[in-house]
């Protein structure tokens, strides 16, 4: 312990017997330090959140709370449990130091007491906490800058997926705000179905967040797909399909090859799913997998949605964009088959809220 610091050192002294405090606390003055005094455990216990002792001296046979049950409270409380106890005890009394150390007592000290031997062990005790309590700073510094070293990581993962989404959506003729619409509007469709019966016990604002993130990210698998293929303005062969048709399977392996240096939680899986089933069909004519109904994922469901309804109102090369209404009546005829019934009913009715 520093010199300069020893001012600031409290040392609480837990004693019922008069004489034994004022003698512990003459010695505790010599050493430099700051002593403070309490009769007993429920006294020390009130002192304690005031003076926040580095180190307690502790009778054991004391009134009202005795200092075994005193230091269980300590020892039991995470803003207490590193404060090192020193328990005072008989000469003769074995089986009170033996109760105190089970109990996470530190140290002990027997009466009478010897200033010396009292100092000896006062301050290996005060030096191992300032070593510990240095160490737990260290760490936590540490960790610190650790976990700003792995969201640093983290981002850049994403700034990569996230431009590995904006080539495929380059090469695939989408408009330019494509993307950002597909996130904003998943958003608000999310954020609606939070408010319905049959969604609110799934869609949490954790859910909303993972799935405004992962939508972009749905058709990041064309980056794998031929140019010729993606901008392709007639119709594609059966061949050029299947080909086609694989950017689910490939987005889906980009993200879970990405997950495997780090963790997003929430947000990989939800990537991962949208990935893979948004061209999944509520009959089950879509694909990769051909599966039906709620066996889609709910995320991939609502990208499924949001992303047609996206593609309907943009310009292409071939077409003007549908206006809302009429984008709404085309998605209807596919309600049921294509999508699922109950979240285009909530879809319609937000419809104006969409980019």
């Amino acid at each position: 312990m520093d010199n300069e610091n020893k001012d600031k050192v409290c040392i609480l002294i837990v004693d019922d017997v008069e004489a034994n405090r004022f003698i512990l606390r003459n010695i505790i003055v010599e050493m430099g330090y700051q002593p403070v005094l309490a009769e007993n455990g429920v006294q020390a216990l009130k002192i304690f959140p005031k003076c926040r002792p580095q180190l307690i001296l502790l009778d054991i046979s004391m009134p009202e709370m005795d200092g075994f049950e005193f230091c269980k409270i300590m020892k039991s409380n995470a803003d207490s449990r590193d404060v090192p106890i020193i328990f005072i005890s008989a000469f003769d009394d074995e089986s009170d130091i033996e109760k105190g150390f089970s109990l996470g007592g530190e140290d002990y000290v027997t009466r009478p007491f010897i200033p010396e031997e009292i100092k000896a062990r006062v301050g290996v005790r005060l030096k191992l906490y300032d070593a510990n309590q240095k160490l737990i700073e260290s760490n936590r510094k540490l960790q610190m800058v650790v976990n700003e070293q792995l969201k640093q990581i983290e981002q850049e993962k994403k700034t990569v997926l996230y431009a590995l989404a904006n080539v495929a959506r380059e090469n695939s003729f989408y408009d330019e705000k494509h993307l950002e619409r597909l996130q904003y509007n998943c958003k608000i469709l999310g954020q609606a179905m939070q408010l319905s019966r049959l969604y609110e016990h799934i869609v949490s604002d954790t859910y909303i967040e993972a799935l405004e993130l992962s939508a972009p990210l749905c058709d990041v698998g064309n980056v794998a797909v031929p140019m010729e293929i993606l901008k392709k303005k007639s119709h594609l062969t059966e061949g050029e399909m299947n080909i086609m048709k694989t950017h689910t399977t490939v987005g889906a392996k980009i993200l879970q090859d990405i997950s495997a240096t780090g963790d997003y939680n929430d947000f990989i899986k939800v990537a991962v799913d949208v990935a893979r089933y948004h061209h999944e069909n509520w009959d089950g004519s879509g694909y990769p997998n051909g599966v039906s109904g709620d066996d889609i994922p709910l995320s991939a469901q609502i990208v499924a949605l949001v992303s047609t309804y996206c593609a309907l109102t943009e310009r292409r090369t071939y077409r003007e964009p549908y206006s809302r209404e009429e984008s709404l009546e085309i998605m209807q005829a596919d309600a049921g088959s294509k999508f699922n019934e109950d979240i285009f009913q909530i879809f319609k009715k937000i419809s104006r809220q969409l980019h």
